[in-house]
């Protein structure tokens, strides 16, 4: 049985849009363009393909991106925060599947460290970003998860 690998990122920074609904956005707090076109060309700039154009989902956007042999989606969300705090910045990585596979839950299983550290080397290289902790699914469904710094800390 393979180990478990913490898959969603939550992080903190003001480098981003996340107060100006944009007049291109499904719903006025779909935040979170800006961090997916930097986070393309961040994986670009490391050798890793990615989409050229970012998508959107109700709620954030998304991205694929391809570490070898695998495909993989990041799915962005924001999360407001309370009177001066700037809010939470959410990301989820999957394993990028077809609609059936998708339906029996196959997005969650597979992924492999290499695509979790891809990610991680991004955000913890920018000096714009700070307070970046990795979850597992699991714990941060049931917010239970305060999450470790790094994605492979025990």
């Amino acid at each position: 049985m393979s180990e478990e690998i913490r898959t969603i990122v939550t992080f903190k920074s003001t480098a981003f849009n996340m107060t100006e609904p944009r007049d291109y956005f499904i719903n006025p707090c779909c935040y979170g363009d800006d961090v997916a076109k930097w986070l393309m060309i961040e994986l670009r700039k490391r050798g890793i393909q990615s989409d050229e154009k970012p998508g959107q989902e109700d709620f954030g956007w998304y991205l694929n991106f391809h570490v070898p042999r695998t495909d993989y989606t990041l799915v962005i969300g924001h999360r407001a925060g309370e009177g001066h705090d700037e809010g939470t910045w959410i990301i989820w990585l999957e394993r990028r599947r077809g609609l059936m596979r998708s339906l029996l839950g196959s997005r969650k299983r597979g992924i492999q460290l290499p695509a979790v550290d891809a990610i991680h080397s991004i955000l913890s290289s920018s000096p714009q970003i700070r307070d970046i902790r990795w979850h597992f699914q699991r714990g941060f469904e049931k917010e239970k998860d305060g999450g470790a710094s790094t994605p492979s800390e025990a």
